[in-house]
């Protein structure tokens, strides 16, 4: 019988020298310098290690169900992997910038390529990749100029009673100068999201496009109802090339079926530019046949790999300022299925460009559209909420 990580954890009694022998990764964090003001306790690897231990003291962690203490605890063990990468000397201090962007990264892609040793669904992965991204947020939402726009984006991916546990381990982990202050924060953190809700679930909008709007950072009081004057739809497809985008399209029925398609690949090849040249040419033809559709009110769906949030945001506010409904659709496929559409394919991708994609995938958050759905036809809020 195949066992998965989580198998392993709960097997294992969950410790962490036996999940690191399994996850040899997790010796990259050791000899990585941290501040000591902030982290007397010795380098990233000692303190993973000390905050899962710290997880496990935890009276509301004992009381989860097996699988969620078995996930959280996967969290803290990979909490800080992308400091390895990220850790520098900055004015006589070790620094760690955007390691929490760099982890998600980096344990996505681990847990995917990997799925064989790792054996996780896309929601337990995706949970886990969330709650490394947004690990830090109970200690520094205060200190942004829109707390309650950044909290409600987390509660979109993740119940935040989940990153509460693993703040609280994460102090708790540390030889701090300012342990008490610390914890304050996290308190506060707690307090201020059960206020607005989302303790558990996403906040409630009043209607999906209200939400929609509210993520547009238009300062917006998430308690707003706004009349939905949007006309049409436009479906944006997301995921890494052999993906399976255009099959799904060539299959599509209901009420998309009749949709006319932008395709960038098509573009690409009528116009005789092969992949691995710059691509901006066939982006301003495909945006010229986009707006065609805008100004007509006319739904189509927008086929292109759309790997990055700036990329995908900026294609949002161009459709939705004609009055449109963008919907991402993400695709996905396991690695080395991927791998073996390549090397049947007639025009294979050089491994270096799809390596490179791989490293910048960044996984549509339910927050950006007006819907986000993988292919699978269930929501980000049912995988990841719901259904552990």
């Amino acid at each position: 019988m195949e066992t998965n990580i989580l198998d392993t954890i709960k097997k294992t009694g969950f410790s962490m020298q036996e999940l690191t022998a399994s996850c040899p990764e997790l010796l990259s964090l050791r000899d990585v310098p941290q501040n000591p003001e902030h982290h007397g306790e010795g380098d990233v690897l000692r303190h993973t290690e000390m905050v899962c231990e710290e997880l496990k003291k935890l009276p509301l962690w004992q009381t989860l169900p097996e699988v969620e203490r078995a996930l959280l605890f996967l969290t803290a063990a990979f909490h800080d992997i992308g400091k390895p990468a990220c850790t520098r000397l900055e004015d006589g201090k070790w620094v760690s910038p955007r390691h929490t962007i760099v982890g998600e990264k980096i344990f996505r892609r681990i847990a995917w390529q990997e799925n064989e040793r790792f054996g996780l669904s896309f929601a337990r992965r995706e949970l886990v990749a969330k709650l490394i991204r947004f690990h830090g947020l109970p200690l520094w939402f205060w200190t942004r100029q829109q707390p309650d726009v950044e909290l409600c984006k987390a509660a979109e991916s993740i119940p935040l009673r989940f990153l509460d546990l693993l703040s609280r381990a994460d102090t708790l982990g540390r030889r701090e100068a300012r342990p008490d202050q610390l914890s304050d924060q996290v308190q506060l953190f707690g307090e201020y999201v059960r206020e607005l809700g989302i303790w558990e679930h996403p906040f409630p909008f009043e209607n999906p496009y209200t939400r929609f709007r509210f993520y547009q950072k238009e300062e917006l009081w998430q308690g707003a109802c706004l009349y939905d004057d949007t006309t049409f739809d436009v479906i944006m497809m997301a995921g890494l090339p052999l993906s399976g985008k255009d099959t799904w399209i060539a299959q599509k029925s209901g009420e998309w079926s009749d949709m006319p398609v932008v395709s960038l690949d098509d573009l690409r090849e009528k116009m005789g530019i092969p992949p691995t040249r710059p691509s901006g040419k066939v982006v301003q033809e495909a945006l010229e046949l986009a707006r065609g559709y805008l100004r007509k009110g006319r739904p189509f769906i927008w086929n292109a790999t759309n790997l990055l949030t700036e990329t995908r945001q900026r294609l949002v506010r161009l459709f939705a300022g004609y009055g449109a409904r963008v919907h991402i659709l993400y695709l996905e496929v396991p690695y080395r299925e991927l791998l073996r559409r390549n090397r049947v394919r007639a025009r294979q991708l050089p491994e270096s460009v799809l390596d490179d994609m791989i490293r910048k995938l960044e996984v549509p958050a339910p927050w950006e559209a007006y819907s986000v759905t993988p292919l699978s036809g269930l929501d980000f809020h049912t995988l990841t909420c719901y259904s552990l």
